[in-house]
């Protein structure tokens, strides 16, 4: 019990050394102010600065030095003092007003400039200091709400929860505001609310030319068409597969489960370019098929039909891995019963399996669905004269004339057709009891497929085996041979050295290849991001599944709503959002860390709660009773018994922060450039084999990386007997 306050105690007082510290010592600003003719520093802490003329800063230095008042006059349990709340919330807010109401051209309301002609001078973005004090004010405010029953007055749940809070609302929340606000205003800044209806409204996004003549559809139709044939397809396909495990004997089940993976670490841009390998008008199939059957060269691959052949590719193993757990959460003793009423296999089909396999068809489904609205890889080779909404916003951004307001509307729509996908599949399961796993036996066998239905699904599996398995051949191959697409397989390291030149000099290891700088940073991102992401998605999962607090249900769904989100989305929201002072961190590589941690955070979360749900609490309260505090019964109870959710989470964190492209390809900067930003200028540039060697070595990193965090997660232990250490069996009685 002493332990835990005296790390409680330390907590408390840990918030008012970082705020004074924050307002006194480090520098506020994260780049030298305009002089305001009074003095002020070089980077000086926001007491130097405020002296100097920038009066707004003194509200919070005031309030921090109240604080330490209270400090020294109440002793360790100050923030139960009825005065800290109001206190702590009103510097808040002045602090907040202060970072958004000045930015770098001056205030953003008139009357300020009048009152302070400082501030006429603008500001730049928070440095240390800024951020600092937004720490402690943060940890302040937690300390008293835990003072007055919030979390049951645990400190270490209150300081989490609320942190967790702040942390959704600045990087989640805020952007997607700040993203709606940008629609607003013209190129050059002028605010027009007018033009967003008139960019929503333009006809070439909802044109409809496509279904009655030869003509061209708008961008959003485009997007839509593209968005539900590739879910249904995949949703199709991946049940193909999971019926095929699942319910037949088909000998290759671990080769099938093995193909399923290798999406999650195929890079962006591989699969459309080795499709244009095999089917360009120059491809491998292509001239084998003019050579042969005297099929004439077309670029059919360009547009709709490659695009949906390319995601299908890329999503129906997704989709497999979602149903192949519906149709094995099946309870077989129900189609036994119809059965044994007389019903044929395809009516028991038909009537029993088909309705409950609902919940698994509408997720895989949704998930396909979004997957393609926010894929940008797929569209940026194989699109030709095929317009999405992703890539429409990408140029819109990086294209030759910058428009933000327009991105800014077109990643409204996208978002808005996300939301409405999730809405259609609440109303399409309704409230209809799926349930199907009780606490009673269903030891019975699941039932065959009807011969027909099982004739179908291999006539769609064994086709899709045979090109997955090509697409694959020619990323192996494709890297490793002077030019796979005009079918020159002799072999050659040109590629990889082009990318990944070395040689050991006089000043040792040098590193001359054109890809070891996004390498680098991609590997050094994706290590950082890992275990931050896994960190707060497994405490939000603790938050959630153990603790009760007010707005739970809120905090909940807001968590998910970063996973809702699509990539391109988040990518231009966080370009609104973080562009400009008071947060200014575009081109950095703290933008691609924490665009990965919150974009990823949902999975770690969800694979938190569901470990959470098979662990009894017995075990944390004995452990509390014991006299830990939170934090100590997280680290060493709750977190050994879910290393599995860890290594979900982690691993997935990893393998995405080192594939994504839809959302990083807004934020990557000369300095700071990602492996797939790299990838995608090769394949512009029609640099395929770089492109594909570069892939190659990717994946065979991230393979490695997975392995090394199995080792240092490691496995749980849980103490049951194994077989070597059963008892022996009785005698049998004579």
């Amino acid at each position: 019990m002493r332990q835990a306050l005296t790390l409680v105690n330390r907590l408390g007082g840990l918030w008012l050394l970082v705020g004074l510290a924050a307002v006194l010592v480090l520098p506020w600003y994260k780049l030298p102010p305009p002089d305001t003719g009074g003095g002020a520093s070089l980077l000086g802490s926001a007491l130097t600065e405020a002296l100097a003329g920038r009066w707004w800063l003194l509200p919070p230095v005031l309030a921090m030095l109240a604080f330490a008042g209270l400090r020294l006059g109440r002793g360790e349990r100050w923030p139960a003092h009825a005065a800290v709340p109001w206190l702590a919330g009103a510097a808040a807010i002045l602090y907040l007003g202060q970072a958004f109401g000045i930015g770098l051209r001056g205030p953003a309301i008139d009357g300020i400039a009048q009152a302070m002609p400082a501030a006429a001078l603008g500001q730049p973005g928070l440095g240390v200091g800024g951020f600092a004090l937004g720490i402690a004010l943060t940890g302040i405010i937690a300390d008293s709400l835990a003072m007055r029953g919030f979390c049951r007055g645990e400190r270490f749940a209150a300081n989490a929860v609320i942190f967790v809070i702040t942390l959704l609302t600045l990087f989640v929340f805020f952007p997607i505001l700040r993203l709606g606000s940008a629609a607003l205003f013209t190129p050059d800044g002028v605010f027009q609310p007018g033009l967003f209806v008139t960019r929503f409204t333009a006809p070439d996004l909802w044109g409809l030319d496509c279904l009655v003549g030869d003509r061209k559809c708008g961008v959003v139709i485009n997007t839509l068409i593209l968005g539900i044939l590739s879910g249904l397809c995949s949703t199709a396909l991946g049940l193909a597969l999971a019926l095929i495990v699942a319910r037949t004997g088909f000998r290759f089940k671990g080769a099938l489960r093995a193909i399923s993976i290798l999406p999650i670490i195929t890079p962006p841009f591989v699969v459309g370019v080795a499709i244009i390998v095999l089917f360009g008008r120059t491809g491998v199939v292509t001239g084998w098929l003019d050579l042969l059957f005297d099929i004439p060269r077309t670029r059919w691959v360009y547009g709709l039909p490659g695009i949906l052949l390319a995601q299908v590719l890329a999503f129906a193993p997704i989709t497999f891995l979602v149903l192949l757990g519906t149709v094995e959460a099946i309870n077989p003793t129900l189609e036994e019963a119809s059965k044994t009423l007389g019903a044929k296999p395809f009516a028991t089909f038909r009537t029993v399996t088909w309705p409950l396999l609902r919940p698994g068809l509408a997720a895989a489904f949704l998930l396909a669905f979004i997957e393609s609205l926010a894929d940008f890889g797929n569209p940026i080779v194989l699109g030709g004269g095929y317009d999405v909404l992703s890539i429409r916003i990408f140029f819109a951004v990086v294209g030759a004339r910058y428009d933000l307001g327009n991105a800014a509307v077109l990643a409204i729509i996208l978002l808005t057709l996300t939301l409405s996908a999730f809405w259609l599949q609440t109303r399409w399961l309704g409230k209809k009891s799926y349930v199907t796993v009780t606490g009673k036996s269903d030891a019975g066998l699941s039932a065959p497929l009807p011969d027909p239905l099982k004739a179908a699904v291999y006539l769609a599996v064994i086709p899709w085996i045979l090109f997955t398995l090509g697409v694959y051949a020619i990323v192996v191959i494709g890297g490793f041979v002077t030019d796979v697409a005009r079918f020159d397989l002799a072999p050659t390291l040109r590629h990889l050295s082009t990318a990944f030149a070395f040689e050991f000099g006089q000043f040792g290891l040098q590193l001359y290849g054109s890809a070891w700088d996004s390498l680098q940073t991609t590997v050094l991102v994706s290590a950082i991001a890992a275990p931050l992401t896994t960190a707060i998605g497994i405490l939000t999962a603790y938050l959630i599944a153990r603790q009760n607090f007010a707005g739970k249900g809120a905090f909940e769904f807001g968590t998910m709503l970063s996973f809702a989100i699509p990539g391109t989305v988040v990518g231009v929201s966080y370009v609104a959002a973080f562009n400009v002072p008071p947060v200014d961190i575009t081109g950095t590589m703290a933008i691609l860390v924490i665009c990965f941690m919150f974009r990823n955070m949902p999975v770690g979360m969800r694979a938190g709660i569901a470990a959470l749900s098979q662990i009894d609490r017995s075990m944390e309260e004995a452990s509390q009773t014991m006299g830990a505090n939170g934090f100590a019964t997280l680290r060493t109870v709750v977190l050994p018994l879910i290393r599995p959710a860890i290594f979900t989470s982690m691993v997935y964190a990893f393998v995405t922060a080192m594939t994504a492209v839809s959302a990083v390809i807004f934020l990557v900067s000369a300095r700071h450039n990602m492996a797939t930003a790299y990838i995608m200028g090769r394949v512009e540039n029609g640099e395929y084999p770089l492109a594909i060697a570069y892939s190659a070595v990717l994946m065979i990193i991230m393979i490695v990386c997975i392995a090394i965090i199995q080792l240092l997660v490691g496995r749980r232990q849980l103490g049951r007997r194994s077989e070597m250490h059963k008892p022996p069996a009785a005698l049998p009685a004579e």
